[in-house]
């Protein structure tokens, strides 16, 4: 009896990881690569479809590809193209659906990776059986995914869902959006890394890491304690106004920054039930997300042609 599987793809700014996911959510076999190796999308595409190729081998005549998900940043679900990513070499448009597709022969969809990570959640996380909720991703920027009766919100052009790109602060820090004040320069390891600087008096060091600062913060530094707290404040603020347009029942966060519990779980929290409309007060919950960081990228993607299918 075949064995159905889904090519799974992320593509990031550094390294892309790739590998076959089943429709329970098993993760069959994987493998990574460096993105910048590849001087452009199809190099890489064709990179990454041999490696696809060799795991299909290596599991037997009973593996079956039915299809390859792809998450990536500015990822089009409707065109199958990333559209102008600011961390990737490739400018422009770049059909890059069409090159998996010519390359491995199945159908091919492809989705920015924090609406592939809010399918994972939905498919194989706390999200299952939920209609209604958010994902938002809090590593070195913000990206969420917007899940309303059952279906990601892609809006008309296939690039909705931005909350990281929301102005927080107006005349705020400088965004790589090119804007000033988004959600992202705050509430992120980016952004926590800069109050820290800011309270301190420091330079902005990027050799110093969000877990730097919550280690400094589990030992009582103030500015550390500070600069979660800060940092939750105004998280807290920013899904309080989402909260606004979809009403959803469960907010998950997910991402390295989260690895601090409480101390940023507590403030986010306070803040939203602080700056919640009255008639969405104590009916949402803030949670943790409950995919496991190294597989959240392969799950998500897969989740693409799992959804599809069902």
């Amino acid at each position: 009896m075949n064995k159905k599987l889904s090519a799974a793809i992320d593509i990031g700014g550094t390294n892309t990881v790739y590998g076959l996911v089943d429709e329970q959510g098993h993760i069959h076999s994987r493998g990574s690569l460096p993105t910048t190796d590849s001087p452009d999308a199809e190099g890489l595409v064709k990179a990454v479809c041999l490696k696809i190729k060799d795991l299909l081998y290596r599991l037997g005549p009973e593996a079956d590809l039915i299809g390859a998900g792809i998450g990536a940043p500015n990822g089009n679900y409707f065109s199958g193209c990333i559209e102008f990513a600011p961390n990737l070499n490739w400018k422009g448009i770049v059909p890059l659906s069409k090159y998996f597709e010519e390359n491995l022969g199945v159908k091919a969809l492809l989705t920015n990776d924090a609406n592939a990570a809010a399918l994972g959640e939905m498919l194989f996380g706390a999200a299952k059986g939920l209609k209604d909720f958010l994902f938002v991703t809090l590593g070195t920027g913000l990206g969420s995914g917007i899940v309303v009766n059952g279906e990601l919100v892609y809006g008309h052009d296939g690039m909705a869902g931005e909350l990281g790109h929301v102005i927080l602060i107006p005349e705020g820090r400088p965004c790589g959006c090119g804007r000033k004040g988004c959600v992202e320069t705050y509430c992120s390891a980016t952004g926590i890394r800069t109050t820290y600087a800011e309270l301190t008096g420091t330079s902005p060091d990027t050799k110093i890491e969000a877990k730097y600062i919550y280690e400094k913060a589990r030992s009582g530094d103030k500015q550390a304690m500070e600069s979660f707290t800060l940092t939750g404040e105004w998280l807290g603020l920013a899904l309080a106004n989402s909260v606004a347009y979809t009403s959803p029942s469960t907010i998950f966060l997910f991402g390295g920054l989260t690895m601090a519990g409480e101390m940023l779980f507590a403030p986010t929290k306070k803040s939203f039930e602080n700056n919640l409309l009255r008639v969405y007060q104590k009916k949402i919950k803030i949670l943790p997300s409950s995919l496991i960081e190294g597989d959240a990228a392969l799950l998500g993607s897969a989740s693409l042609i799992w959804k599809t299918i069902k």
